[in-house]
């Protein structure tokens, strides 16, 4: 039996609907209709109320990250929905589902310049997997279904909602909530065709030197069980992209790191030796190949995605299959021989025995000299174990973290990887700890991302997210400082910073913190942090001058690495 209601509230049943229990956002007037209803729904719903529109986006992302399940941001018109943009760039460059519903002027205004109107279908179009207006109530529902069908499914990614005021405030009849299960124009769960699969087999069963790249995709399909499965069948080695990290166990004998511009040495130069590339739900993007020229030529690529879009976009495949990750791998698993390759995986210890020397030894146990990111990256990975979700900015501080801290659980690694979004990290890790309060959240973040997203700390303060933060603070724009001092000959123009005082700054929103001026004090200062139960800040002295390595120079080949300032990695 139907019942009248308004739009609004139509909405928030709608999301609910959808097993969603919390949400980000920050109200306003064209979206107050909304937060009105919300007023009724506090024991269904949770509002996370942030303290800017991209720190909802960000959050919402985090949250979806770590649970599988599509972020949902509510703002107003205007401002609030233009904010949201660099988050909706996000999400779509690292395919994160998020549902983003904007408030929008009555359907009578649009087009007269009404204040806070902004043509926001038209600016969130090239940034979005669909977008809509909505301009009458009853069209309410059906658009939610839709949004969240969409954002989920094949390719995850993020839709936007535009919803008229009028909408909101219109009544409708109220039935049962259908959620979308088919749209006819889009097949996101493509039909895996068997005689790709046989040829897959027998590519790898003849290989001799072969390798897997592991990407995000493996992650969004929940594949890491069929992921280790094939590298333990065939004993191949695997290596990850930036945001695959985590999808196989940091501990595991055939975990051979990370690819690319600062990737591990072993992944980066064997590339240039294998014989065969499994490339799993990843893009080829630039920093994992550099120079397309030289990479991978004496490789026949086997490129499985859900997306058919990348396949040839970037590196040509000798195979591609359209797939979901698990599907796929489930279809190949059994037409797999046990095989060994022993010689072949001992050339990626023989690349690690070099980058240990020259590169981990030097960073993680330095023997004078201030502090570096990564023995405190190290040194807090330790101390929390493998099963924390870690969380980094962008910059030096993120490819430290990624390269020295641990995981042996899945969906244990968050970055802005695609866009490279300063500022992602704060409201990034605060949604990673609504999402998953059971597990520990560890934050690695510079002292310019940090001040981009720093109002954030108010969400900490009111909510009591226990997020532990690792502000590795060197008074520069590190990252960027590294290609000066190694490309542009040491002019180091507007990176460096005059920084506040970020211990006094957190006091000031009841968050613990504390100063780490010396490699004395890192170690009590760590194990504060871990035993404390709610949030944590350590604003770590961090010394300017260094650098992260290994690094391929800009439009190089992937097997020709710096390990230091001076030295290009030889055997």
């Amino acid at each position: 039996m139907s019942e009248k209601i308004n739009g609004a509230e139509a909405l928030v049943r709608s999301i609910i609907a959808e097993q969603t229990d919390t949400i980000f956002g920050y109200p306003g007037g064209a979206i107050m209709p909304v937060y009105d209803k919300l007023y009724d729904h506090t024991d269904e719903l949770r509002h996370i109320l942030v303290r800017h529109e991209q720190g909802a986006t960000h959050a919402a992302q985090g949250y979806a990250r770590v649970t599988g399940k599509a972020g949902v941001v509510v703002v107003t018109s205007g401002p609030a929905a233009t904010n949201v943009i660099t988050g909706l760039s996000d999400a779509l460059m690292d395919s994160t589902p998020l549902v983003v519903i904007t408030g929008q002027v009555a359907s009578s205004l649009l087009g007269t310049d009404a204040f806070q109107e902004t043509d926001v279908v038209g600016i969130v179009h090239p940034v979005t997997k669909w977008a809509v207006q909505v301009r009458r109530a009853q069209d309410i529902p059906l658009a939610v279904a839709r949004a969240f069908y969409i954002a989920r499914n094949g390719r995850p990614g993020p839709v936007v909602l535009d919803i008229a005021k009028d909408a909101q405030t219109g009544e409708m009849e109220w039935e049962e909530y259908r959620p979308c299960t088919y749209i006819r124009s889009y097949l996101p769960r493509p039909e895996v065709g068997t005689a790709e699969i046989a040829e897959a087999a027998r590519l790898i069963n003849h290989a001799e030197r072969p390798m897997i790249l592991s990407g995000h995709g493996v992650m969004i399909a929940e594949a890491e069980p069929e992921l280790t499965a094939l590298a333990e069948k065939a004993e191949i080695p695997v290596a990850t992209t930036l945001l695959g990290i985590s999808t196989i166990p940091t501990a595991h004998p055939l975990n051979m790191g990370m690819l690319g511009m600062h990737g591990n040495i072993g992944p980066n130069y064997n590339t240039n030796r294998a014989d065969l590339i499994i490339a799993i739900g990843m893009r080829f993007d630039d920093r994992v190949t550099s120079s397309l020229e030289h990479y991978a030529p004496q490789a026949k690529i086997i490129h499985i995605d859900i997306d058919a879009a990348e396949f040839n976009k970037n590196v040509k495949a000798q195979l591609t299959i359209h797939g979901d990750a698990k599907d796929v791998l489930q279809a190949l698993l059994p037409k797999i021989n046990s095989a060994r390759h022993q010689q072949w995986v001992e050339t990626f210890a023989d690349c690690y025995k070099v980058e240990l020397e020259k590169v981990i030894n030097p960073e993680v146990n330095p023997a004078e000299g201030m502090m570096k990111m990564g023995e405190v990256v190290d040194r807090v990975a330790r101390a929390f174990g493998e099963k924390a979700v870690g969380v980094t900015d962008v910059g030096q501080n993120q490819m430290f973290g990624a390269r020295y801290f641990r995981h042996s659980e899945p969906k244990s690694f968050l970055s802005s990887g695609g866009l490279g979004t300063m500022g992602f990290g704060l409201p990034g890790a605060i949604g990673a700890k609504i999402g998953a309060p059971e597990r520990q959240v560890v934050l690695f973040v510079g002292d310019g991302g940090f001040q981009m997203t720093i109002q954030e700390l108010g969400v900490i303060m009111e909510y009591g997210v226990a997020v532990k933060i690792v502000l590795l603070n060197n008074n520069f724009l590190g990252n960027v400082r590294q290609w000066q001092q190694l490309f542009f000959k040491g002019r180091f123009s507007a990176t460096p910073m005059v920084n506040p005082d970020f211990v006094e700054i957190c006091k000031a929103y009841g968050i613990k913190a504390e100063n780490v001026a010396d490699r004395s004090e890192l170690a009590g200062a760590i194990d504060r942090m871990v035993s404390s139960e709610g949030a944590y800040l350590l604003n770590v002295n961090i010394d300017p001058e260094d650098m992260i390595f290994p690094m391929i120079p800009l439009g190089g080949a992937v097997d020709t690495m710096m390990v230091n300032a001076d030295t290009l990695f030889s055997f």
